[in-house]
């Protein structure tokens, strides 16, 4: 397949946090083969914007470890066994990617080298600056912390210009839309005015660390095609959260 040549990327380095249930599709768990393929080409346009991009997905679609704890298991190894869905998750990204026609490298936070490589600061980012795809799973390696944890603190490792936040709305609102048919878009905010009005843009130990990082983060919906690229370029309709 051929790659479209660079164009209009507002951003040199991002990295994009994508949900486990973003890879189900219309399903009640796992995988759907159709929409990773599509994720899978809309990375490959992000690529093509001439951006250096980095994935970390969550495990949802599979094993979310905080709402498994307590029964019958203990929050740490519960936690646990969601990384380990996040790597699942990671791999097939990675070989949708490849099929879509570009390079792309899978790297665990929790070392399984028969699988895939170990994450580490200087090899993602050799990977990056080689114009290859990063999938970055396992998380942070550590029970406890979300999976956008681990998105804002890869990204200021591995010093990215944005985090680019999947979902399933175009942004953040005055209230939920699918409950209040008043609410309202911002465009853009700062990370003080999205803390003071309580706007949950990601959990917050998550959004401390971008405040404190100073990284923008751009929420947009994942569910049209070219959603990811276009939110580089600052097209579409997405909110940004910036200093």
């Amino acid at each position: 397949m051929s790659i479209p040549e660079p164009h209009g990327a507002l951003f040199e380095r991002v990295l994009v946090k994508v949900s486990g249930e973003a890879l189900m599709g219309n399903e009640a768990f796992g995988l759907h083969w159709p929409t990773i393929e599509r994720i899978a080409q809309d990375l490959v346009e992000a690529r093509a914007t001439g951006a250096e991009i980095a994935v970390v997905v969550g495990g949802g679609n599979i094993l979310r470890g905080a709402s498994v704890a307590g029964q019958g298991l203990d929050r740490a190894t519960a936690d646990h066994m969601g990384m380990l869905a996040t790597v699942m998750n990671a791999l097939a990204l990675e070989k949708a990617v490849e099929k879509a026609g570009v390079p792309a490298r899978t790297l665990s936070a929790i070392p399984m080298p028969t699988i895939c490589e170990p994450y580490a600061r200087q090899t993602a980012s050799r990977h990056l600056g080689r114009g290859r795809v990063v999938l970055l799973a396992g998380g942070t390696g550590n029970p406890y912390f979300t999976t956008d944890t681990g998105a804002v603190l890869r990204a200021a490792e591995l010093e990215c210009d944005a985090v680019m936040k999947a979902t399933n709305v175009d942004g953040v609102y005055t209230a939920d839309p699918k409950h209040d048919p008043s609410a309202r878009r911002y465009e853009r905010l700062t990370h003080d005015e999205a803390l003071a009005k309580d706007l949950k843009v990601m959990d917050a130990a998550a959004f401390a660390l971008a405040r404190e990082s100073k990284l923008p983060i751009v929420v947009f919906s994942i569910r049209e095609p070219g959603a990811i690229a276009a939110a580089i370029r600052g097209e579409g309709r997405s909110t940004t959260v910036a200093p």
